[in-house]
């Protein structure tokens, strides 16, 4: 690494390190902010970005992650059916607050907070994926089989 990472992005270092994971969170020249642009920075198919999306559970408040595939859209009802309650959107300052993370840098791990998670079965198809590591151009890679574990989430399908 020629740069050090930035606060978030050590962050979920970290946490990877800590849970005994070898993937390496690295910092990109270009944005990785939409599914698209990392696929486009990081030079593999939007499919295999995985999307970390926070929504709130209506009734709880909670954070509620859906991890699902970059060409995939979350199909809400199916959410809110796997998480015991109706869900809404999260706008930008509840996902700073709940997670410590910006929209477009949300990873799957190292939130500030326990976050419910639900994982994209479709995501589990591939060899290797890449997450959002924090920032809006942080990533690292990892394989889909060690994102149940790593997260605690439940795979499902998530998919519209």
């Amino acid at each position: 690494m020629s740069n050090p990472l930035s606060k978030s992005a050590r962050r979920v270092q970290h946490i990877l390190n800590e849970h005994g994971y070898s993937f390496e969170v690295v910092e990109l020249p270009n944005s990785t902010r939409t599914a698209q642009d990392a696929a486009n920075a990081i030079g593999c198919t939007v499919s295999q970005i995985a999307k970390s999306i926070i929504f709130q559970g209506v009734k709880s408040g909670a954070p509620i992650l859906a991890v699902t595939s970059g060409s995939n859209r979350v199909d809400t009802d199916k959410l809110a059916s796997l998480s015991d309650e109706a869900i809404q959107n999260a706008d930008a300052d509840f996902v700073r607050d709940r997670t410590g993370f910006v929209i477009g840098g949300v990873s799957p791990v190292g939130h500030t907070e326990p976050v419910r998670t639900f994982i994209d079965e479709d995501l589990l198809e591939f060899e290797e994926i890449w997450a959002a590591a924090g920032t809006p151009n942080a990533v690292f890679k990892l394989q889909p089989k060690n994102l149940p574990e790593l997260t605690r989430g439940t795979v499902a399908d998530l998919k519209e």
